[in-house]
């Protein structure tokens, strides 16, 4: 590996379709970033049987063994520490992080939401976008901040609203536009 590239973990919860399509734009050798860690909260999470399929460096870090917040970041933290990481990129990581683990990554932390943000921050976006009426919906790489869903914007992408969306069909749309948008904005960052 080209030992200017950027050193990421890529943090999960769920199936890891985004961290799919940033592993695969990290594979270009002219990308600017490497994975160096993929850490999930969940150790059934589908991402990480994917991940160990493609021996990729795996840690599972469960919330629930821990006595508060603050204490399962730390652990999150030392193991990026260990990795030697650079940047962090939440793919469908469903953990609300501590203030002192955000400010600690502050300008080196992204997320990407499916919405065109500052619209339909939090959960049920394209829901919130339906029940709004939009016309264009999307998604939004932004820097992780303590506000959610809150921090400077990176890059986004718009999608339109179908006549008859339902929230799963704008939601499936969405997400194809997240995997082409995630490996750009993380390409920009790095």
């Amino acid at each position: 590996m080209n030992g200017n590239r950027k050193r990421v973990a890529i943090l999960i919860s769920g199936r890891g379709s985004n961290m799919m399509a940033l592993v695969e734009a990290a594979r270009a050798a002219d990308y600017p970033a490497e994975i160096a860690a993929i850490v999930s909260n969940r150790a059934d999470a589908p991402g990480v049987a994917w991940a160990e399929g493609q021996r990729l460096p795996v840690a599972v870090v469960d919330h629930k063994a821990y006595p508060s917040r603050e204490a399962f970041d730390e652990a999150v933290d030392a193991l990026l520490a260990k990795a030697g990481v650079d940047l962090v990129a939440l793919a469908g990581f469903m953990r609300i992080q501590s203030a002192s683990f955000v400010r600690k990554w502050l300008g080196r932390q992204l997320n990407i939401h499916p919405s065109l943000l500052p619209a339909f921050k939090g959960l049920h976006p394209q829901k919130q976008a339906l029940d709004a009426g939009v016309k264009i919906s999307g998604c939004t790489v932004h820097f992780v901040t303590e506000e959610l869903d809150g921090g400077p914007i990176v890059a986004q992408s718009a999608v339109p609203v179908a006549e008859g969306d339902s929230p799963e069909s704008l939601a499936e749309r969405i997400l194809a536009a997240e995997h082409r948008l995630y490996p750009l904005a993380l390409a920009l960052v790095a």
